[in-house]
């Protein structure tokens, strides 16, 4: 399906509209689980996973012929307030970092079969401090929600997304707080390294933001807290979901910013997977607030899309399975 938006207010509509998991295929996957020579269910998860895929690319045997890993990068205005110990240039200087090969997620990406590709928002010009002003306006919202929609391949078979922006987990505690509640505090974590001084900054921060906006929901939270690589991953999500391309987010601050999404519906993330549960504690919190289970728990916190991509490797193992174990009639085994 086309996807176009002219304003935020489009999104309300927009989730009506995008295709489903297609229960067909997905019912002769399950009926295949069920035929393998295996005892049913005994590969846990791994089943669980091949239908997932099954129902969202429209085949009973899905594969992943061609898998994209996208990084958003963004700066923010709110590390005016001493949310981070490292500076924005860091966000620059980790891009350049990707582009050469030398990251962890250059390595998860190599290993598990992933093209990445590394989009960087307007480095030189940080979103607002959003103490004082909001984050963005609509129309840099909007820009940065179409960068998104375009750099997704529309001939992925999955999308592993991440993201890169010194200040971001404060961005991603603060979208958490406004749109589920609760006490800030319970939604900041170390991030990059902060101190017990440097969280305590991160929560006055946020709950000097959540005061001024009115901890607005929805696509208005973007607007409020959000930073450009936050809208991309909506952006990216989006068009994903437009060509039924399932997709796998990444930690704690992927994961919170499509919240503004599932705010509007949650059905906007019914394509989408955890890659895995960060050890960034407002992350299982949020789980639970999305009703979804993550596929690994590595004690992870890098961010830039590494536990995205290290699960899409069990995504693989999982449809290797699926398609090339043999069923009871082929291979003359007695199923009970």
């Amino acid at each position: 399906m086309p996807l176009s938006f002219k304003s935020l207010c489009d999104f309300t509509n927009i989730a009506a509209k995008l295709p489903n998991a297609d229960e067909g295929a997905r019912a002769q996957a399950l009926a295949r689980q069920g035929n393998l020579t295996k005892p049913q269910g005994s590969l846990g998860r791994l089943e669980d996973l091949a239908v997932f895929m099954a129902g969202w690319r429209g085949t009973p045997r899905p594969k992943i012929a061609r898998a994209q890993a996208l990084i958003f990068a963004g700066n923010h205005g709110i590390c005016a307030q001493g949310v981070n110990p490292f500076p924005q240039e860091v966000t620059a200087q980790m891009v350049a970092n990707f582009k050469a090969g030398g990251a962890a997620i250059n390595q998860l990406c190599r290993v598990n079969g992933a093209d990445l590709h590394v989009v960087p928002l307007e480095l030189d010009r940080p979103t607002a401090d959003f103490t004082a002003h909001a984050a963005m306006t609509e129309t840099e919202v909007l820009a940065a929600l179409r960068a998104g929609v375009d750099a997704v391949d529309i001939a992925a078979d999955v999308l592993i997304l991440g993201e890169m922006g010194i200040g971001n987990s404060t961005v991603a505690a603060a979208l958490c707080a406004s749109i589920f509640g609760g006490e800030a505090g319970a939604w900041v974590g170390a991030g990059t390294g902060a101190d017990a001084a440097g969280q305590a900054r991160k929560v006055a921060a946020i709950e000097a933001g959540l005061s001024r906006h009115n901890a607005p929901k929805g696509m208005d939270a973007l607007v409020a807290f959000g930073g450009r690589e936050q809208a991309a991953l909506c952006g990216a999500v989006l068009a994903a979901r437009a060509k039924s391309i399932p997709v796998v987010l990444d930690g704690f601050i992927c994961t919170a910013a499509v919240a503004p999404l599932f705010s509007v519906s949650p059905t906007f993330l019914d394509h989408c997977l955890i890659g895995h549960r960060s050890a960034e504690k407002g992350h299982r919190k949020l789980l639970a607030q999305l009703n979804k289970t993550a596929i690994l728990e590595m004690d992870m916190r890098l961010g830039e899309g590494s536990g995205a991509a290290l699960a899409l490797g069990v995504l693989r193992s999982a449809l290797a399975c699926h398609n090339g174990m043999a069923t009871f009639g082929e291979a003359g085994v007695s199923d009970g």
